[in-house]
C-alpha cells in the first residue's frame, strides 16, 4: 500500500503526491531523525516527526512549520553522502531517469523521481496560501 498526501479545496484536488510505500516515508523520517536530529525524535523538525504517518492532516499552521523543517532537512542533506536506493521502484524510477544521487537529499524522491523534500515544500506551500489541510490517504 502507497502513502499518498494531498491537499484538496473541498471536493477538489489541487495537489498531491504519491510517496511510495509507508517504508519509503518512514525511512525519509528514520535519515531526519538520525542525521538531523542526531537520534533525538522531534527535537528539530516536530510537525514532520511526531505526526501519525498513516492518518490525519497537518493544517495550515502546522504546514507554516513544516516549510521551516524542510527547509533544514533540504540544507543539511545536501551536505551528507548518498545512502543506497533500497526499494525496487526506487531503483527502477532512478534506472528509467538516469538518477545517480551525489547527495542523500537526492536519495529521497517521489514515485516520479521528484525530490521527496521539494515535493512536500510544494504542498505545505500551497496549504499554507490556500489555508487548507494537507491531508494523509
Amino acid at each position: 500500500m502507497g502513502l499518498y498526501i494531498a491537499v484538496f479545496q473541498g471536493d477538489e484536488e489541487l495537489e498531491g503526491v504519491e510517496v511510495g510505500s509507508y517504508q519509503d516515508f518512514g525511512d525519509f523520517r528514520d535519515a531526519v531523525c538520525t542525521i538531523v536530529e542526531n537520534g533525538d525524535l522531534g527535537s528539530v523538525c516536530p510537525t514532520l516527526m511526531l505526526h501519525e504517518d498513516s492518518d490525519g492532516s497537518w493544517e495550515p499552521d502546522e504546514a507554516r512549520m513544516l516549510l521551516a523543517e524542510l527547509d533544514v532537512i533540504e540544507r543539511v542533506f545536501q551536505s551528507q553522502a548518498p545512502i543506497e536506493l533500497n526499494s525496487q521502484w526506487k531503483q527502477e524510477v532512478a534506472d528509467e531517469l538516469g538518477l545517480k544521487p551525489s547527495n542523500l537529499l537526492q536519495c529521497f524522491f517521489d514515485v516520479d523521481g521528484i525530490s521527496l523534500v521539494s515535493r512536500l515544500r510544494q504542498i505545505a506551500a500551497l496549504a499554507v496560501a490556500r489555508g487548507v489541510p494537507i491531508l494523509f490517504q
